[in-house]
């Protein structure tokens, strides 16, 4: 898996939910549908909505409406092309080459030999679930800074100028994708116009969650939106503006790891991982991933380019902005109220820096502070000043 890829698809209404945390595994997922969602409006096509970058010269982006680029969304009914039957071209594209290219670059695994590496560690703890612990300071007041963990450092911060003299870009995207952690990852599910036959599944880990009304995702891909060189899921999101928004669980990580190979145009990502389309979405066209526990249909909201800083006139990253219109969840996975997604069933899998990747099994609960109640008001900020001054 890597940043900037693909990530997978949601779904349709199969059954209402009935239970909470402890329905027995195999539940039909039920949906949930925002409520606040209208219908869908009718799409714009007025041409000032689409803005050419000949007329930003000065920005280093370009912005995509969706309302100029989208016709009407097709309807539940469309159908799809099986993955079996693939039309894309034997050939790899050029933005299968580039990604080749740019692995090649960045070393990303550190191991001669992963194999042997792998054979050397404990074998993976299937047992291990989510166990809550307390704060790492209990007693901790208000104004008391960092608490016992945050050791003196041993070592003076240095700063680093993103395009200093002799700093390569890529050394930028593997300072930030370690230090940038957790990451979410959105698995992503697209599909291509209509007749194409094209279908997509890849992960990326520019990914998360910027508004809830209505809901909206950012997922960034290290690759223009249109043309040879664009990513396949960013190039349908531009054709097409849907996807299935998947989040990757312990259960089905290698799977979805698989789905980030740089294959030809003609390989399919789901033969590749061995996951199942679930072609039961309803607003959508893209088909969700079955085993996945949490699923979102989305429309694209917009399509935001960016210009490279390193090589002049690439067009280095676009970034998508999804409204989510259909949530899919595990009738186990979800509460009865259908407002809390429990973590010891999602068992999500998040995105570190080089190969890593981390599981969630240790928590703890900090609760919102009060400016009354924990701060003491007027009275309790003047306190803390009054400590803070005697400190200096």
């Amino acid at each position: 898996m890597s940043c900037g890829r693909s990530a997978m698809a949601c779904g349709r209404l199969a059954s209402r939910l009935a239970g909470g945390y402890n329905k027995p595994r195999g539940t039909p997922a039920p949906v949930v549908t925002p409520a606040s969602s209208p219908a869908p409006a009718a799409v714009s096509t007025a041409p000032h909505t689409l803005r050419r970058a000949s007329r930003q010269q000065h920005r280093c982006y370009k912005y995509y409406s969706p309302r100029s680029r989208f016709g009407t969304s097709p309807t539940q009914n469309s159908t799809t092309t099986p993955v079996d039957t693939p039309t894309r071209t034997t050939t790899m594209s050029s933005a299968a080459e580039a990604t080749k290219a740019h692995e090649a670059l960045l070393k990303r695994n550190p191991h001669g030999n992963f194999g042997a590496v792998e054979a050397s560690r404990p074998p993976f703890d299937a047992a291990a679930s989510l166990r809550y612990t307390q704060t790492p300071q209990p007693g901790w007041k208000q104004g008391g800074g960092a608490n016992q963990l945050q050791a003196v450092a041993p070592a003076d911060h240095i700063t680093i100028a993103p395009y200093e003299e002799g700093r390569a870009a890529h050394l930028n995207y593997k300072l930030l994708i370690s230090a940038i952690i957790p990451r979410p990852i959105a698995f992503v599910s697209t599909v291509g116009k209509d007749g194409s036959g094209e279908e997509n599944l890849a992960p990326f880990s520019y990914f998360n969650m910027i508004n809830h009304d209505p809901p909206l995702f950012v997922v960034g891909f290290a690759s223009p939106s249109e043309g040879a060189a664009a990513k396949d899921t960013v190039r349908h999101l531009s054709e097409t503006g849907e996807c299935v928004i998947n989040i990757i669980s312990e259960g089905y990580v290698e799977a979805a790891n698989a789905a980030s190979v740089n294959a030809p145009g003609d390989a399919s990502e789901w033969l590749i991982s061995g996951l199942t389309p679930a072609r039961d979405t309803v607003d959508v066209r893209p088909p969700r991933v079955k085993e996945a526990i949490f699923s979102i249909e989305g429309k694209v909201e917009s399509l935001r380019e960016f210009k490279s800083k390193a090589v002049a006139g690439k067009t280095s990253g676009t970034m998508a902005v999804i409204e989510g219109v259909r949530f899919w969840a595990r009738g186990d996975a979800i509460s009865e109220a259908r407002d809390m997604i429990d973590p010891a069933v999602l068992r999500p899998i998040s995105r570190l820096g080089g190969i890593t990747y981390g599981r969630t099994t240790e928590a703890f609960e900090l609760p919102r502070p009060d400016f009354e109640k924990d701060v003491g008001g007027q009275e309790g900020m003047a306190k803390l000043k009054d400590v803070a001054a005697a400190k200096k």
